[in-house]
């Protein structure tokens, strides 16, 4: 049984660099994987190994600078979410693009599981899913808007072309684990929108906490790992994932005539080139080597 843990922290990293060698060398030596991205404004990822692994990693993580009050999210799965481990640095932890945007000066208001469904059916707020679209594409909140966006970055140009539907509305976000909720409800506040609201914890902690019977979620929540989605309770979802796009796809999915494995799907057999479709079938293969051999490929990775 691998224990996972999904994390985020904002703080002041005055050389992340420093950082990543001592980070990447207890991973490997405590047999956790994943992706851990280190910026000077924090720390963000997804990690899994075993459970004295990864309480090593967090009890490190949590002795860096500022870090002392990090929190986590935590689910098992049987088999291994992640084939390699990696600690990349970055320019930001989640990129948004506005280098005036600014978490650990303020947030909207967190508002806890419990208490979401009440807010997000009130007359006056606007709900706004802040994922990607492939994201959206399989699990939302009743009656959320979808911005269609393909990356984070677009959100604000998004917002700027979008703000007028929403004057005189309280504004409540959510993603799936929070960090982008972070950097957006920021970003609202410094365009001058007073009530902003957002989901504490993200998706994760509503379909760990709010009872299936009382939610107000439908669908499945896309995670960053080899369980590709979660349901209530985190059970591990239908959804498998298109190596060729890395999009989310159902079983029935691959039984289309656009689907080859590890190569396309329906939704991207027209986003790629011939000489790329060549690359990801030798990619294919190389992986179907390395399982017939017992060993990881680095193309397993779904990051």
């Amino acid at each position: 049984m691998y224990t996972i843990a999904a994390l985020y922290h904002f703080t002041r990293f005055s050389d992340p660099d420093a950082l990543r060698g001592p980070l990447l060398d207890l991973c490997l030596r405590q047999e956790v994987k994943g992706s851990l991205l280190l910026a000077r404004e924090g720390i963000n990822g997804t990690i899994a190994g075993p459970r004295a692994g990864i309480d090593a990693v967090l009890a490190h993580i949590r002795a860096l600078p500022g870090c002392s009050d990090l929190e986590w999210k935590e689910a098992t799965a049987t088999d291994a979410p992640f084939g390699r481990m990696k600690v990349r640095l970055k320019k930001e932890i989640v990129t948004m693009g506005q280098p005036d945007v600014d978490p650990k000066a303020r947030v909207g208001n967190y508002v806890e599981p419990e208490d979401w469904n009440d807010l997000i059916r009130s007359d006056d707020v606007v709900v706004i899913d802040t994922r990607n679209d492939y994201e959206v594409a399989i699990g939302t909140f009743e009656g959320a808007i979808d911005p269609e966006t393909s990356s984070f970055r677009e959100f604000p140009a998004w917002w700027e072309a979008n703000k007028d539907r929403f004057h005189n509305k309280r504004v409540a976000m959510f993603c799936t684990g929070g960090i982008r909720c972070e950097k957006s409800t920021n970003f609202l506040l410094g365009q001058g929108v007073e009530d902003v609201y957002h989901l504490k914890g993200g998706i994760l902690r509503y379909l760990e906490e709010v009872p299936e019977q009382d939610s107000s979620w439908q669908g499945e929540c896309f995670v960053f790992d080899n369980r590709v989605s979660v349901g209530h309770g985190l059970k591990e979802g239908p959804h498998e994932l298109c190596h060729g796009c890395r999009r989310p796809l159902l079983p029935e999915d691959k039984s289309r005539p656009e689907y080859e494995a590890g190569v396309s799907c329906h939704m991207c057999i027209h986003e790629t080139s011939e000489a790329d479709k060549a690359r990801f079938r030798e990619r294919q293969k190389q992986m179907q080597l390395a399982r017939a051999r017992g060993a990881d490929h680095l193309g397993t990775i779904a990051l």
